[in-house]
């Protein structure tokens, strides 16, 4: 089952509706006690957050370069020091190897040409 189809049936739980018929729960229904109506709202909230947790990672992850958190290969990591020895840029070897900023320099710290 996915998370929206949960949440939506949590909702109709809290809002004290059968969320299967439609029907509203008596009073003396257990998912109209006070306690349990709080525990369903607050699962309501604590689904909301994952879900804008995971959106956020989801626009994180488009944002970057398309080689970002992949393995080194042997022969990327000897153009990246080639390149570098020719001069180029932190942000040109960044573009070039689809890798960010940071990730270019641990790399040359790597290899011993910066620091």
């Amino acid at each position: 089952m996915d998370t929206d189809k949960s949440l939506e049936i949590i909702q109709a739980l809290a809002n004290g509706v059968d969320p299967h018929t439609g029907e509203e729960y008596s009073s003396d229904s257990p998912y109209q006690h006070p306690q349990t109506v709080r525990a369903l709202f607050a699962a309501i909230e604590a689904m909301d957050r994952l879900k804008e947790r995971a959106k956020k990672a989801e626009d994180r992850q488009k944002r970057l370069p398309g080689n970002a958190g992949k393995a080194w290969a042997e022969e990327e990591d000897q153009r990246l020091v080639k390149a570098f020895d020719l001069g180029k840029t932190v942000q040109q070897l960044a573009a070039d190897h689809e890798r960010t900023d940071y990730s270019i320099c641990a790399r040359l710290v790597k290899h011993g040409k910066i620091q």
